[in-house]
């Protein structure tokens, strides 16, 4: 795995990602925004595109591919029974930047056109502390693998083969 396929802290409470999609810009945003898409790579619901909108993620990460792994022990229950997350839009420019809320912190999608390519920049900020870092990039890390693989028109692994030994990965990479 390359080096540039693992977020970056840029803060102290901030990962920034980076993955570059098959365009055009506006199919990398569909992914975003429309709940059968997004449900592809990260969790279905609907989304009010406003400011200050609705926005519920259902998670079920084992449908995320026809590809079936058992999750680790600690995620067992979240995978048989989902999890949904109510959140709100905090900006939303179609087709270049959505925020989003993300429980106590924020999520922001920043689409960039490349040539044929779309460069999608995702920043997660104000992060609780250096464990809720590694777990959490550990998540989007997998999401934003198996994003690559449904863009590419792939089928993705198993998330919980994706995830593999991802999180280990981010404990060693972060500083205590």
């Amino acid at each position: 795995m390359t080096d540039t396929a693992y977020g970056q802290l840029t803060a102290p409470a901030e990962v920034r990602f980076e993955r570059l999609l098959p365009g055009p810009i506006e199919t990398v945003w569909e992914f975003l925004v429309d709940s059968d898409k997004r449900g592809q790579w990260l969790a279905s619901g609907p989304m009010e595109l406003k400011e200050g909108g609705a926005v519920e993620l259902r998670f079920q990460h084992r449908d995320l591919s026809p590809h079936k792994v058992a999750p680790p022990e600690r995620y067992k229950e979240m995978d048989e029974k989902g999890h949904v997350s109510r959140e709100r839009v905090l900006r939303v420019e179609p087709p270049r930047l959505l925020a989003i809320s993300w429980g106590t912190s924020e999520v922001t999608f920043e689409l960039a056109p490349e040539g044929r390519n779309v460069r999608l920049i995702l920043t997660h900020r104000h992060l609780p502390d250096r464990a809720s870092m590694v777990q959490t990039s550990g998540g989007w890390h997998t999401h934003l693998d198996i994003l690559v693989e449904r863009a590419n028109g792939r089928v993705p692994k198993a998330f919980w083969t994706v995830f593999g030994n991802i999180e280990q990965q981010y404990e060693a990479r972060y500083p205590r």
